[in-house]
C-alpha cells in the first residue's frame, strides 16, 4: 500500500504537463519560452519532493516559495499557473479547511489577475489558466477532505490506543484481586488450621487431610482462574463459607430469599466479596456466632455478614479494599461497622443484580 501511495504521488507530477500548452501551440514560442519551462520544473520538483515526504511545517516553507514561482512564471507562461495548483495541495495538506479556503481564495485571485496582464497571447493564455482554475478548486478539496480524514483516523489511533491502555490497567487489577480473593481464603483456612495442629497433635492426621484437600482445591480455583474458565457461584459459597466457619468452631447461620435470582456477572462478584468477608472473620474476628444474609429490599440486593467477635476498630486490609472496588463497579456500596462484632453490608441496585 505504501509503495503504491509512493507512486500516486511521483504521478501527480504529470500535471506539470500544462507549462507545455503555450510552447507548443502558441506560434511566437522561442527558446526562452521553453527554458522558463525547464527552469520552472527544475526549480519545482524538489519542493514537490520535500512537501510529500516532510512534516507539515515543510510543506509551509514548500508552499510559499511555490506560489513565488508561480507568479514570476505565469505572465509568460500561463501554464505555469500549475503550480498553483500544486500550493493548494499544500495548503490542504498542512493547514486547517479555513486556512486552506482562504488560501483557495487568494490562488484563484492570483490566476485571475494573470488572466489579465499576462503577456500571452489568447486563446493560448487561457489554455493554461482555465485547467488549472478549475484543479486548483477540486484538487484542493479533495486534499482538505484526505488531511482531515487522515487526522480524525491518527486521533482515533491515538483514543484507542489510550482505551485499551486503560482495559489493560483494569484488568490487571482485576486479576490482583480475583488472585487475592482466592489465594487469601485458602490460605487463611491452611494456616488457621495448621496453628490447629499444633495445639492439638492428635488431631494431627485430620487436621493435614484437609490442609491437602483445601490445597487442592486452591489449586484447581487457580487453574479456573488462569484458563478464563472461572465463575464463582453465590450459592457454593455460602456452603464454603458455613464449612470453614464451622470448622473453626463458629456457628454459622445463613439465610438468603430462596426468590432471588442474580445475574451471572453479578453473583461472581458477590461470592467474590463473601468469600472475602468470610476469610476476614476467621482471620480476625475471633467469633463464636456469624450471621450471612441475602436478601432484597427497597431496591436493592444486600449481602451481610455479621459476627459477633473482637470488633474494634482494626484498620480496613487489602480484602475490604478490594471488595469495595469490586461493588463500586457495579454501582454498590460496602458498610461496615463495628461495635461488640463486625458487619459488613454490601448492597447492589436490584436493576443490576437481577
Amino acid at each position: 500500500m505504501k509503495k503504491v501511495a509512493g507512486l500516486s504521488h511521483w504521478l501527480h507530477l504529470i500535471y506539470l504537463g500544462n507549462l507545455l500548452w503555450a510552447p507548443i501551440f502558441d506560434p511566437a514560442t522561442d527558446w526562452v519560452d521553453w527554458a522558463l519551462v525547464a527552469v520552472v520544473a527544475v526549480a519545482f520538483v524538489p519542493m514537490y519532493v520535500l512537501a510529500r515526504q516532510r512534516p507539515d511545517r515543510v510543506r509551509w516553507w514548500c508552499l510559499v516559495p511555490t506560489v513565488v514561482l508561480g507568479s514570476l512564471a505565469t505572465p509568460f507562461n500561463t501554464g505555469a499557473a500549475v503550480l498553483f495548483v500544486y500550493a493548494a495541495v499544500f495548503a490542504g495538506l498542512s493547514e486547517s479547511r479555513r486556512v486552506a479556503m482562504r488560501w483557495f481564495v487568494a490562488l484563484t485571485a492570483l490566476i485571475c489577475l494573470f488572466g489579465v496582464v499576462s503577456v500571452v497571447e489568447m486563446p493560448y493564455r487561457l489554455w493554461g489558466l482555465l485547467p488549472s482554475l478549475i484543479f486548483l478548486w477540486l484538487i484542493g478539496i479533495l486534499e482538505v477532505e484526505w488531511s482531515e480524514r487522515s487526522r480524525e483516523a491518527a486521533e482515533l489511533r491515538i483514543r484507542t490506543a489510550r482505551i485499551e491502555h486503560l482495559a489493560t490497567l483494569a484488568e490487571r487489577e482485576r486479576i490482583a484481586r480475583d488472585l487475592h480473593d482466592l489465594l487469601g481464603h485458602t490460605l487463611t483456612a491452611i494456616v488457621l488450621r495448621a496453628q490447629l495442629v499444633a495445639a492439638d497433635p492428635a488431631r494431627a492426621r485430620e487436621e493435614a487431610a484437609e490442609i491437602e484437600r483445601t490445597a487442592r482445591a486452591a489449586l484447581g480455583e487457580i487453574r479456573d482462574a488462569v484458563s478464563g474458565w472461572r465463575s464463582a457461584s453465590l450459592e457454593t459459597e455460602l456452603e464454603a463459607a458455613r464449612a470453614a466457619l464451622s470448622s473453626l468452631g463458629v456457628e454459622v447461620t445463613v439465610r438468603r430469599d430462596p426468590g432471588l435470582v442474580i445475574v451471572g456477572s453479578t453473583e461472581h462478584e458477590l461470592a467474590l466479596a463473601l468469600r472475602e468477608a468470610v476469610t476476614n472473620v476467621a482471620r480476625h474476628a475471633h467469633a463464636r456466632t456469624c450471621h450471612i444474609g441475602v436478601e432484597a429490599r427497597d431496591g436493592e440486593l444486600r449481602l451481610v455478614v455479621a459476627d459477633d467477635g473482637v470488633g474494634g476498630h482494626a484498620p480496613e486490609g487489602n480484602g475490604l479494599t478490594g471488595i469495595r472496588e469490586r461493588i463500586a463497579a457495579l454501582g454498590g456500596l460496602v458498610a461496615r461497622t463495628v461495635s461488640a462484632g463486625t458487619t459488613v453490608t454490601i448492597a447492589v441496585p436490584l436493576k443490576v443484580a437481577t
